[in-house]
Parts: C-alpha cells; sequence; structure tokens
C-alpha cells in the first residue's frame, strides 16, 4: 500500500506484477533477495544478478518523491522537515509496529492481554493527536510523506477495536484517517490486479 501511495502521489508510471507469497515465481526469487514484496526493479537488462532493486515500501516512497513531487510531500523547503520526518517514521515502524502487531493478534500472547497492547499503541496515537491539535497533517498545514508512510499503520490499528476507536477521545486522528481513506487515491492504491502468475500480465499503475 505504501509503495503504490508514493508512486501516484509523483505521477510516476510503473508495471505491477501481482503475486501471492505462497507462490512466488522463480522470476521473482531471483531477484527478491529478501523474498518479501514490495519490490521495486529500475532495471534488469543485464540480467537478474546485476538488477537494481528497491526492496522497502518507504524506499520506493522515496524514490518515487525525490523523482517527482508534485504536491511537495517532502517538504522541500524546508531542510530540516525530511530528517524529522525518517525519524518519526523510524520509530514508529520499529516501536509501534510491534506492539500494534500484539494488539492486533493478542489471543496469541499470553503474557499480556489486549487492553495493555492497546493502551502501548495509544502512546503514539496520544502523539499523533497531538501534532493534529496543532495543523491539519502530521507535519503542517498539508500532506507530507509521513502522513502517508503512517496510513497503512493506523488503518490497523483503528480495525483491531472499531467500536472502541470509534468513541475514543482520539477525534483529530478519526478524521485524519477519514479524509485520507475516502480519497479517490486511497482506492486506487487498494486496487486488486490479477495475479502475474496466472498470465504472466502486468498493469500500468501511475499517471
Amino acid at each position: 500500500m505504501r509503495a503504490r501511495l508514493g508512486i501516484l502521489l509523483s505521477n510516476e508510471q510503473v508495471w505491477v506484477r501481482a503475486i501471492k507469497l505462497n507462490n512466488k515465481p522463480d522470476d521473482f526469487l531471483a531477484i527478491a533477495k529478501k523474498g518479501t514484496v514490495p519490490i521495486l526493479i529500475l532495471d534488469d537488462r543485464q540480467g537478474p544478478d546485476h538488477a537494481v532493486v528497491v526492496d522497502e515500501s518507504l524506499d520506493i516512497m522515496l524514490w518515487a518523491l525525490k523523482n517527482s513531487d508534485p504536491q511537495n510531500l517532502l517538504y522541500s523547503d524546508n531542510p530540516n522537515a525530511l530528517p524529522e520526518m525518517l525519524t518519526l517514521i523510524e520509530r514508529f515502524e520499529r516501536d509501534f509496529v510491534e506492539v500494534l502487531e500484539k494488539y492486533k493478534y493478542a489471543g496469541r500472547f499470553r503474557d499480556f492481554s489486549q487492553l495493555f497492547y492497546r493502551r502501548q499503541c495509544e502512546l503514539f496515537i496520544q502523539e499523533l493527536e497531538q501534532r493534529l491539535d496543532q495543523h491539519d497533517y502530521f507535519m503542517g498545514p498539508t500532506p507530507s510523506l509521513m502522513d502517508y508512510a503512517l496510513l497503512p499503520f493506523i488503518r490497523q490499528f483503528a480495525k483491531v477495536e472499531r467500536q472502541w476507536y470509534m468513541q475514543s477521545q482520539y477525534v483529530n486522528v478519526r478524521d485524519w484517517l477519514n479524509r485520507h481513506l475516502q480519497q479517490p487515491l486511497f482506492t486506487k492504491a487498494m486496487a486488486k490486479f490479477p495475479l502475474w502468475v496466472e498470465n504472466e500480465e502486468a498493469f500500468l499503475l501511475g499517471a
């Protein structure tokens, strides 16, 4: 989702090969050293051993937006903005996602309750709520890389205990998430493509 958002927001174009991780094509395994998705292949004309591969969703977003950033999501007029965003995104990826996974699947863990993990998640949500007290988006009055990089995680958090979330004190976060989910961009990013393994057909994503 993050990689697709980055591509769409940058107006770049890529060919999408949709796969299932329980049925990985040999072509994918020859290039994807980690065996995970998404990967972006920038140049494989000399064969898989020489392919230029980007294999992290945030790095794909950065590649796309550094090529073209029509909405100024990198806040290029502020030299401190991108380092601040990357620091915050990294902390959420490392610390928030860890407790989010335990919150989502609390039944698998016998050490603490779902309520415990929710409260751990809330420490991060409170930080975002405070930011949104100051402006409409995490970094300022307009969207940024940080908004779109954290969007999938906040969406997952909101779905775990939907009734509790809708009645929670996080009014700003709810409004922020609703604005994003109602955008046509979100629908485009979530579109499903036919599996490449079935017909070896790629589909164009982007402008």
